[in-house]
Protein backbone atom coordinates (compact mmCIF):
# COMPACT_ATOMS: atom_id res chain seq x y z
CA UNK A 1 0.00 0.00 0.00
CA UNK A 2 1.06 3.60 -0.69
CA UNK A 3 1.95 5.75 1.97
CA UNK A 4 -1.84 6.44 2.59
CA UNK A 5 -1.99 2.93 4.30
CA UNK A 6 -0.84 4.23 7.68
CA UNK A 7 -3.24 5.97 9.78
CA UNK A 8 -6.47 3.91 8.94
CA UNK A 9 -5.13 0.85 8.37
CA UNK A 10 -3.46 0.84 11.25
CA UNK A 11 -7.03 1.90 13.13
CA UNK A 12 -8.28 -1.20 11.66
CA UNK A 13 -4.99 -3.53 12.86
CA UNK A 14 -5.81 -2.39 16.26
CA UNK A 15 -9.36 -3.13 16.19
CA UNK A 16 -10.83 0.18 16.69
CA UNK A 17 -12.55 2.72 13.54
CA UNK A 18 -10.19 6.02 12.42
CA UNK A 19 -11.75 8.85 14.67
CA UNK A 20 -13.85 11.44 12.31
CA UNK A 21 -11.07 14.11 12.15
CA UNK A 22 -8.26 11.79 11.01
CA UNK A 23 -9.67 11.93 7.16
CA UNK A 24 -10.31 15.66 4.88
CA UNK A 25 -13.58 16.76 4.11
CA UNK A 26 -12.74 15.41 0.35
CA UNK A 27 -11.37 12.01 1.62
CA UNK A 28 -14.99 11.44 3.93
CA UNK A 29 -16.82 12.70 0.45
CA UNK A 30 -14.91 10.38 -1.41
CA UNK A 31 -15.58 6.97 1.05
CA UNK A 32 -19.06 8.10 0.21
CA UNK A 33 -18.74 7.74 -3.49
CA UNK A 34 -19.28 3.82 -5.60
CA UNK A 35 -18.18 4.36 -9.12
CA UNK A 36 -17.74 1.79 -12.20
CA UNK A 37 -14.89 1.71 -14.55
CA UNK A 38 -13.75 -0.04 -17.58
CA UNK A 39 -10.98 -2.17 -18.09
CA UNK A 40 -9.80 -5.54 -17.38
CA UNK A 41 -6.90 -4.10 -15.34
CA UNK A 42 -6.05 -1.25 -13.56
CA UNK A 43 -3.65 1.71 -16.09
CA UNK A 44 -1.13 3.75 -14.08
CA UNK A 45 -2.88 7.60 -14.35
CA UNK A 46 -6.15 6.30 -15.76
CA UNK A 47 -9.00 7.84 -14.12
CA UNK A 48 -9.75 5.06 -11.77
CA UNK A 49 -6.52 4.82 -10.32
CA UNK A 50 -6.31 8.57 -9.59
CA UNK A 51 -10.01 8.39 -7.96
CA UNK A 52 -8.38 5.61 -5.95
CA UNK A 53 -4.90 7.14 -5.29
CA UNK A 54 -5.39 11.05 -4.89
CA UNK A 55 -9.37 11.15 -3.81
CA UNK A 56 -10.22 8.19 -1.47
CA UNK A 57 -12.73 6.75 -3.77
CA UNK A 58 -14.27 4.75 -1.27
CA UNK A 59 -15.76 1.71 -3.69
CA UNK A 60 -15.92 0.38 -7.46
CA UNK A 61 -19.00 -1.80 -9.06
CA UNK A 62 -17.71 -4.12 -11.71
CA UNK A 63 -20.10 -5.42 -14.72
CA UNK A 64 -19.70 -7.98 -17.21
CA UNK A 65 -21.62 -6.38 -20.35
CA UNK A 66 -20.91 -3.06 -21.28
CA UNK A 67 -23.89 -0.85 -21.74
CA UNK A 68 -22.79 2.06 -24.16
CA UNK A 69 -20.71 -0.03 -26.42
CA UNK A 70 -22.78 -3.20 -26.47
CA UNK A 71 -19.71 -5.62 -25.80
CA UNK A 72 -19.07 -7.96 -22.99
CA UNK A 73 -15.19 -6.41 -22.76
CA UNK A 74 -16.56 -4.60 -19.24
CA UNK A 75 -14.43 -5.95 -16.18
CA UNK A 76 -15.03 -9.52 -16.07
CA UNK A 77 -12.77 -11.87 -18.45
CA UNK A 78 -12.00 -14.78 -16.06
CA UNK A 79 -11.26 -15.64 -12.56
CA UNK A 80 -7.46 -15.40 -13.06
CA UNK A 81 -7.73 -11.98 -14.60
CA UNK A 82 -11.14 -10.79 -11.94
CA UNK A 83 -8.96 -11.78 -9.09
CA UNK A 84 -5.73 -10.12 -10.51
CA UNK A 85 -7.78 -6.72 -10.85
CA UNK A 86 -9.53 -6.46 -8.03
CA UNK A 87 -6.18 -6.83 -6.11
CA UNK A 88 -4.76 -4.31 -8.23
CA UNK A 89 -7.83 -2.15 -7.11
CA UNK A 90 -6.77 -2.76 -3.19
CA UNK A 91 -3.06 -1.50 -3.70
CA UNK A 92 -4.38 1.24 -5.16
CA UNK A 93 -6.68 2.23 -2.57
CA UNK A 94 -5.99 5.06 -0.48
CA UNK A 95 -9.05 3.17 2.40
CA UNK A 96 -9.60 -0.12 2.63
CA UNK A 97 -11.88 -0.53 -0.62
CA UNK A 98 -15.87 -1.83 -1.21
CA UNK A 99 -15.38 -3.83 -4.61
CA UNK A 100 -19.02 -4.54 -5.60
CA UNK A 101 -21.19 -6.89 -8.33
CA UNK A 102 -24.68 -7.83 -8.74
CA UNK A 103 -24.84 -11.62 -8.68
CA UNK A 104 -28.01 -12.25 -7.46
CA UNK A 105 -28.38 -15.49 -9.22
CA UNK A 106 -30.76 -16.52 -12.35
CA UNK A 107 -31.19 -13.73 -14.84
CA UNK A 108 -29.04 -10.82 -12.71
CA UNK A 109 -25.53 -12.03 -12.56
CA UNK A 110 -21.95 -10.80 -13.46
CA UNK A 111 -19.76 -13.68 -13.55
CA UNK A 112 -20.96 -16.12 -16.39
CA UNK A 113 -20.90 -19.80 -17.64
CA UNK A 114 -18.90 -18.40 -20.62
CA UNK A 115 -16.24 -17.01 -18.52
CA UNK A 116 -16.47 -20.08 -16.38
CA UNK A 117 -18.03 -19.24 -13.23
CA UNK A 118 -20.94 -21.58 -11.52
CA UNK A 119 -24.50 -20.19 -11.82
CA UNK A 120 -27.49 -20.47 -9.17
CA UNK A 121 -30.57 -20.37 -9.73
CA UNK A 122 -32.58 -17.46 -9.82
CA UNK A 123 -34.91 -15.91 -6.36
CA UNK A 124 -37.80 -16.93 -8.19
CA UNK A 125 -37.27 -20.23 -8.64
CA UNK A 126 -35.00 -20.70 -5.07
CA UNK A 127 -39.08 -19.65 -3.87
CA UNK A 128 -41.36 -22.12 -5.75
CA UNK A 129 -38.86 -24.74 -4.02
CA UNK A 130 -38.92 -23.01 -0.73
CA UNK A 131 -36.24 -24.87 0.82
CA UNK A 132 -34.03 -23.57 3.54
CA UNK A 133 -31.13 -25.89 2.52
CA UNK A 134 -30.98 -25.58 -1.21
CA UNK A 135 -31.62 -21.97 -1.19
CA UNK A 136 -27.96 -21.66 1.30
CA UNK A 137 -26.53 -23.93 -1.47
CA UNK A 138 -27.22 -22.06 -3.85
CA UNK A 139 -26.01 -18.57 -2.62
CA UNK A 140 -22.65 -20.66 -1.53
CA UNK A 141 -22.12 -21.12 -5.18
CA UNK A 142 -22.57 -17.31 -5.26
CA UNK A 143 -20.62 -16.02 -2.34
CA UNK A 144 -17.54 -18.80 -1.95
CA UNK A 145 -16.27 -16.92 -5.57
CA UNK A 146 -16.85 -13.89 -4.77
CA UNK A 147 -15.12 -13.78 -1.60
CA UNK A 148 -12.01 -16.13 -3.23
CA UNK A 149 -12.10 -13.86 -5.98
CA UNK A 150 -11.82 -10.24 -4.01
CA UNK A 151 -14.84 -9.07 -4.64
CA UNK A 152 -16.38 -7.98 -1.29
CA UNK A 153 -19.98 -6.61 -1.86
CA UNK A 154 -22.68 -7.95 -3.55
CA UNK A 155 -25.83 -6.41 -4.92
CA UNK A 156 -28.07 -8.74 -3.57
CA UNK A 157 -30.71 -10.58 -2.50
CA UNK A 158 -33.54 -8.73 -3.50
CA UNK A 159 -36.53 -8.56 -1.43
CA UNK A 160 -39.20 -6.81 -3.53
CA UNK A 161 -42.50 -8.75 -2.77
CA UNK A 162 -43.83 -9.98 -6.16
CA UNK A 163 -46.79 -8.53 -6.21
CA UNK A 164 -47.02 -7.72 -9.63
CA UNK A 165 -45.63 -10.66 -11.94
CA UNK A 166 -45.67 -8.43 -14.75
CA UNK A 167 -42.95 -6.24 -13.66
CA UNK A 168 -40.34 -5.90 -16.51
CA UNK A 169 -37.41 -5.55 -14.15
CA UNK A 170 -38.34 -7.47 -11.09
CA UNK A 171 -41.33 -9.96 -11.27
CA UNK A 172 -40.67 -10.97 -15.22
CA UNK A 173 -37.17 -11.81 -14.88
CA UNK A 174 -37.66 -13.58 -11.60
CA UNK A 175 -35.95 -11.64 -9.17
CA UNK A 176 -38.18 -11.72 -6.29
CA UNK A 177 -38.92 -14.69 -3.54
CA UNK A 178 -42.50 -15.04 -3.81
CA UNK A 179 -45.55 -12.55 -3.08
CA UNK A 180 -45.37 -13.26 0.37
CA UNK A 181 -43.09 -11.09 2.63
CA UNK A 182 -42.34 -14.05 5.35
CA UNK A 183 -41.46 -16.63 2.41
CA UNK A 184 -39.34 -13.60 0.92
CA UNK A 185 -38.00 -12.85 4.43
CA UNK A 186 -36.75 -16.91 4.98
CA UNK A 187 -34.73 -16.88 1.74
CA UNK A 188 -33.22 -13.58 2.30
CA UNK A 189 -31.98 -14.74 5.70
CA UNK A 190 -30.73 -17.54 4.41
CA UNK A 191 -29.02 -16.05 1.32
CA UNK A 192 -27.13 -13.05 3.49
CA UNK A 193 -26.17 -15.39 6.12
CA UNK A 194 -24.42 -17.78 3.89
CA UNK A 195 -22.51 -14.41 2.39
CA UNK A 196 -21.64 -13.04 6.12
CA UNK A 197 -19.73 -16.41 6.54
CA UNK A 198 -17.37 -15.26 3.74
CA UNK A 199 -17.30 -12.16 4.48
CA UNK A 200 -19.06 -10.89 1.70
CA UNK A 201 -21.25 -7.65 2.41
CA UNK A 202 -24.65 -7.61 1.32
CA UNK A 203 -27.67 -5.37 0.01
CA UNK A 204 -31.42 -6.13 0.51
CA UNK A 205 -32.82 -4.12 -2.11
CA UNK A 206 -35.01 -1.51 -3.47
CA UNK A 207 -36.52 0.12 -0.35
CA UNK A 208 -39.05 0.47 0.06
CA UNK A 209 -40.27 -1.81 -2.39
CA UNK A 210 -40.18 -2.30 -6.34
CA UNK A 211 -42.29 -5.12 -6.93
CA UNK A 212 -45.63 -3.35 -7.62
CA UNK A 213 -44.36 -1.43 -10.43
CA UNK A 214 -45.29 -1.61 -14.04
CA UNK A 215 -42.56 0.07 -15.52
CA UNK A 216 -38.54 0.06 -15.55
CA UNK A 217 -36.82 2.53 -13.60
CA UNK A 218 -33.89 2.32 -15.49
CA UNK A 219 -35.54 3.91 -18.31
CA UNK A 220 -37.73 6.50 -16.48
CA UNK A 221 -39.99 7.08 -13.50
CA UNK A 222 -41.64 4.37 -12.17
CA UNK A 223 -44.68 5.31 -10.02
CA UNK A 224 -45.94 2.94 -7.56
CA UNK A 225 -48.22 5.30 -5.98
CA UNK A 226 -51.47 2.88 -7.13
CA UNK A 227 -50.03 -0.48 -6.68
CA UNK A 228 -47.78 -0.14 -3.64
CA UNK A 229 -48.95 -1.96 -0.49
CA UNK A 230 -47.75 -1.46 2.88
CA UNK A 231 -46.40 -5.29 2.63
CA UNK A 232 -43.55 -4.35 0.67
CA UNK A 233 -41.92 -3.25 4.03
CA UNK A 234 -42.30 -5.83 6.15
CA UNK A 235 -39.14 -7.77 4.68
CA UNK A 236 -37.04 -4.90 5.85
CA UNK A 237 -38.61 -4.32 9.34
CA UNK A 238 -38.07 -8.13 9.87
CA UNK A 239 -34.11 -8.51 8.09
CA UNK A 240 -33.17 -5.21 9.85
CA UNK A 241 -34.32 -6.36 13.59
CA UNK A 242 -31.41 -9.24 12.89
CA UNK A 243 -28.48 -9.98 13.45
CA UNK A 244 -27.58 -9.32 10.01
CA UNK A 245 -24.12 -7.05 10.74
CA UNK A 246 -22.94 -6.78 7.02
CA UNK A 247 -25.76 -6.44 4.99
CA UNK A 248 -26.98 -2.67 3.84
CA UNK A 249 -29.78 -1.08 2.41
CA UNK A 250 -30.40 0.08 -0.90
CA UNK A 251 -32.82 2.46 -2.30
CA UNK A 252 -35.21 2.27 -5.21
CA UNK A 253 -35.48 5.43 -7.51
CA UNK A 254 -39.81 4.85 -7.32
CA UNK A 255 -42.43 7.10 -6.98
CA UNK A 256 -44.79 6.50 -4.13
CA UNK A 257 -47.08 9.54 -3.43
CA UNK A 258 -48.14 7.62 -0.45
CA UNK A 259 -45.19 8.26 1.15
CA UNK A 260 -43.48 10.93 -0.51
CA UNK A 261 -46.13 13.23 -2.42
CA UNK A 262 -42.78 14.91 -4.30
CA UNK A 263 -39.69 13.07 -4.26
CA UNK A 264 -38.44 9.51 -5.54
CA UNK A 265 -37.47 7.25 -2.84
CA UNK A 266 -34.03 8.15 -3.59
CA UNK A 267 -34.43 11.77 -3.07
CA UNK A 268 -36.61 11.14 -0.40
CA UNK A 269 -36.11 12.52 3.67
CA UNK A 270 -39.90 11.21 4.56
CA UNK A 271 -38.89 7.45 2.80
CA UNK A 272 -35.37 7.24 4.00
CA UNK A 273 -35.13 9.49 7.34
CA UNK A 274 -38.48 9.04 8.21
CA UNK A 275 -39.56 5.38 7.79
CA UNK A 276 -36.07 3.65 7.53
CA UNK A 277 -34.18 4.87 10.06
CA UNK A 278 -36.72 6.58 12.53
CA UNK A 279 -39.29 4.73 12.13
CA UNK A 280 -37.59 1.30 11.87
CA UNK A 281 -34.15 1.98 13.69
CA UNK A 282 -32.19 1.78 11.04
CA UNK A 283 -28.34 3.21 11.45
CA UNK A 284 -26.38 0.95 8.63
CA UNK A 285 -25.41 1.93 5.66
CA UNK A 286 -27.81 3.10 2.51
CA UNK A 287 -26.36 2.48 -0.92
CA UNK A 288 -28.60 4.51 -3.50
CA UNK A 289 -29.36 2.51 -6.81
CA UNK A 290 -27.30 3.59 -10.19
CA UNK A 291 -27.44 7.45 -10.11
CA UNK A 292 -27.60 7.20 -13.62
CA UNK A 293 -30.66 5.59 -14.32
CA UNK A 294 -33.69 7.57 -15.61
CA UNK A 295 -35.63 7.47 -12.82
CA UNK A 296 -33.16 10.10 -11.76
CA UNK A 297 -31.15 11.52 -14.19
CA UNK A 298 -34.14 11.96 -16.52
CA UNK A 299 -35.18 14.03 -14.17
CA UNK A 300 -33.00 15.95 -11.79
CA UNK A 301 -29.47 17.59 -12.19
CA UNK A 302 -26.61 16.00 -11.28
CA UNK A 303 -25.88 18.66 -8.25
CA UNK A 304 -29.95 18.77 -7.22
CA UNK A 305 -29.69 14.52 -7.05
CA UNK A 306 -26.79 14.37 -5.11
CA UNK A 307 -27.14 16.96 -2.76
CA UNK A 308 -31.16 15.21 -2.17
CA UNK A 309 -29.68 12.13 -1.96
CA UNK A 310 -27.50 12.53 0.94
CA UNK A 311 -29.72 14.82 2.63
CA UNK A 312 -32.55 12.34 2.10
CA UNK A 313 -29.97 9.57 4.16
CA UNK A 314 -27.87 7.81 1.34
CA UNK A 315 -24.22 7.32 2.74
CA UNK A 316 -23.16 5.68 -0.48
CA UNK A 317 -24.09 7.25 -3.98
CA UNK A 318 -23.26 4.94 -6.36
CA UNK A 319 -22.15 5.96 -10.51
CA UNK A 320 -22.63 2.75 -12.04
CA UNK A 321 -20.89 4.03 -15.33
CA UNK A 322 -22.53 1.96 -17.65
CA UNK A 323 -25.55 3.37 -18.73
CA UNK A 324 -23.62 6.46 -18.91
CA UNK A 325 -19.92 7.13 -19.40
CA UNK A 326 -18.00 9.97 -16.90
CA UNK A 327 -14.52 9.00 -16.08
CA UNK A 328 -14.58 12.43 -14.18
CA UNK A 329 -17.50 11.41 -12.32
CA UNK A 330 -15.73 11.01 -8.87
CA UNK A 331 -14.14 13.97 -9.62
CA UNK A 332 -17.28 16.11 -10.39
CA UNK A 333 -19.01 14.43 -7.87
CA UNK A 334 -16.57 15.42 -4.74
CA UNK A 335 -16.79 19.25 -5.86
CA UNK A 336 -20.19 19.42 -5.96
CA UNK A 337 -20.82 18.05 -2.63
CA UNK A 338 -18.09 20.15 -0.92
CA UNK A 339 -19.89 23.31 -2.98
CA UNK A 340 -22.85 22.26 -1.02
CA UNK A 341 -21.63 21.83 2.23
CA UNK A 342 -19.87 25.44 2.19
CA UNK A 343 -23.16 26.48 0.96
CA UNK A 344 -24.98 24.81 3.89
CA UNK A 345 -27.52 22.94 1.92
CA UNK A 346 -25.60 19.97 3.04
CA UNK A 347 -24.79 19.81 6.68
CA UNK A 348 -20.99 18.65 7.82
CA UNK A 349 -22.69 16.48 10.47
CA UNK A 350 -24.29 14.71 7.53
CA UNK A 351 -20.78 14.13 5.95
CA UNK A 352 -19.30 13.05 9.01
CA UNK A 353 -22.55 10.46 10.04
CA UNK A 354 -21.92 8.79 6.40
CA UNK A 355 -18.60 8.68 6.99
CA UNK A 356 -19.15 7.34 10.53
CA UNK A 357 -21.20 4.74 9.14
CA UNK A 358 -19.13 3.14 6.07
CA UNK A 359 -16.02 3.08 8.39
CA UNK A 360 -17.88 1.23 10.92
CA UNK A 361 -19.07 -1.00 8.15
CA UNK A 362 -15.83 -1.84 6.84
CA UNK A 363 -14.39 -2.68 10.19
CA UNK A 364 -16.80 -4.90 11.41
CA UNK A 365 -17.07 -6.60 7.93
CA UNK A 366 -13.45 -7.43 8.00
CA UNK A 367 -12.62 -5.10 4.50
CA UNK A 368 -8.77 -4.95 4.10
CA UNK A 369 -5.88 -3.69 2.17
Amino acid sequence: MKHSFSLFSLFLICGVAAPLHAQSLDDKIGQMLMVGFRGFSIKDGSAIAEDLEKRNLGGVILYEYDGLLKTHDRNIDGKRQLKRLTKALRQKAKTPLLIAIDQEGGEVRRLKKDRKFKEALSHAQLGRIDSDRRTRREAKKIARPLSKLGVNVNFAPVVDVNLNSENPIIGRLGRSFSRNPAKVVKHARAFIEVHEKRRVITAIKHFPGHGSAHNDSHHGMADVTGAWQEIELVPYRELLRGDLSCTMVMTAHIFNAKLDEKWPATLSTKIIDGILRKQMGYDGVVVSDDMQMKAIAGFFGLEESIGRAINAGVDIVLFGNNLNYDPAVTQKTIAIVKKLVASKKIPRSRIDESYRRIMALKKRCGVRP
